[in-house]
């Protein structure tokens, strides 16, 4: 980004590298799809095909969105022997289910709870971890995401390990996202044990929970890691709660901060303009960057907010965006941002590209609308 031996990046970062779960997977923020944001319940087998069949056809899987996730409410009861049994009603060829969206080419996840029940008071896995995790690994499951209702009091920190160990026991490669809301800094503890952890309460379709999940957030960067990445929770981008602007901003503002990129709407009716927002493919880039740093907010004056993060390949990730009541005219100095005088920077504008260029000094952006966003991708020209 700028002269040697020093780029941007390492003029503006000293980043702390944290261990991370030893499964070797989440070595770039988990994408897919999860059923809870838009269906919620009311989820079924036949909404879960069409939505792999829809992400796939839309070339949604080609971009990088390989999860497919039932969230809570799959499951009904056990058995005599203490097994997990899928609710037949909703799901009654589970396993045939499984294998198609396997046939499909994606990878599939399901929900528990580290608690007597799930939050929608099904059967939680507390005490049931081992026989759990192998019945998943049985039905060749890939992605838990694992939540904290219903916990007894018992401490987070010895709830959630046992879930770990007992998915790493079975010997399959399931990719472990922690939910336990950040009430316990998880940050601090859980990348030893997983792939993902909330770092918030739930995200609801409005601009404020997004401002505030994204805040709560932030406040964990330097704990993300390859292997192990904070969770603001799911996208909410098509559900109907915010303009396609704020939309835009929202899908960026978790590109940026490495965030687990999982689509919260229905696939399979979604808008020209969701399907442009959730398929860029240079804003996904951004949150796949090889190294894995998350971006952060480096500071805000008169209502505009300024995230910034360094990239692979000496570049750099620069988001400002209107979180005030005016339009703004906005002029971003490159000193500012530790660039020395006299070295050209290169703006790939990754909205809007007729605005890419090199901008030798500074980068004007006008009118910058309420809730509205830029998102730069910036290298030495």
């Amino acid at each position: 980004m700028i002269a040697s031996p020093k780029t941007l990046a390492t003029i503006l970062f000293l980043v702390l590298r944290c261990s991370s779960e030893n499964n070797g997977l989440g070595m770039k923020p988990q994408m897919g799809w999860n059923s809870w944001n838009h269906f919620g319940c009311d989820v079924n087998q036949t909404v879960v095909i069409e939505t792999a069949q829809a992400l796939k056809e839309k070339g949604l899987l080609e971009k990088g969105y390989q999860y497919v996730n039932i969230d809570d409410c799959w499951q009904i009861s056990r058995n005599s022997e203490g097994v997990i049994q899928p609710d037949s009603t909703t799901f009654p060829d589970w396993q045939a289910m499984i294998d198609m969206i396997h046939d499909l080419g994606f990878k599939f996840g399901l929900y528990s709870d580290a608690g007597n029940y799930t939050c929608q008071h099904r059967p939680g896995s507390l005490g049931y971890e081992t026989i759990d995790a192998e019945t998943y690994a049985s039905w060749g499951v890939d992605y838990l995401k694992y939540d904290n209702c219903y916990n007894d009091g018992i401490s987070p920190k010895e709830r959630f390990p046992i879930m770990s160990q007992a998915l790493n026991n079975t010997g399959s490669r399931i990719f472990y996202a922690m939910c336990e809301w950040g009430r316990k800094d998880p940050a601090t503890w859980a990348p030893d044990i997983a792939n993902s952890w909330r770092t918030t309460a739930d995200i609801t379709d409005n601009w404020s929970s997004m401002m505030l999940n994204a805040d709560l957030n932030n406040k964990w960067w330097e704990y993300a890691s390859p292997g192990g990445w904070n969770d603001p929770d799911m996208l909410e981008v098509g559900n109907g709660g915010m303009t396609d602007r704020e939309y835009q901003s929202h899908f960026s503002l978790w590109a940026l901060m490495k965030a687990p990129l999982l689509i919260g709407c229905d696939v399979r009716h979604m808008s020209e303009a969701t399907e442009l927002i959730l398929g860029n493919e240079k804003v996904i880039a951004i949150n796949q960057d090889d190294l894995g740093i998350q971006g952060h907010r480096i500071k805000s004056e008169r209502g505009v907010e300024y995230w910034a993060g360094p990239l692979a390949e000496q570049a750099y990730a620069l988001f400002i965006l209107n979180n005030g009541l005016r339009v703004r005219n906005v002029t971003i100095n490159w000193i500012d941002f530790g660039v020395p005088n006299g070295i050209d920077v290169y703006v790939e504008n990754l909205w809007d590209p007729s605005k890419d260029g090199v901008y030798p000094n500074s980068y004007n952006i006008e009118n910058l609308m309420r809730h509205e966003s830029v998102f730069l991708r910036l290298t030495e020209a």
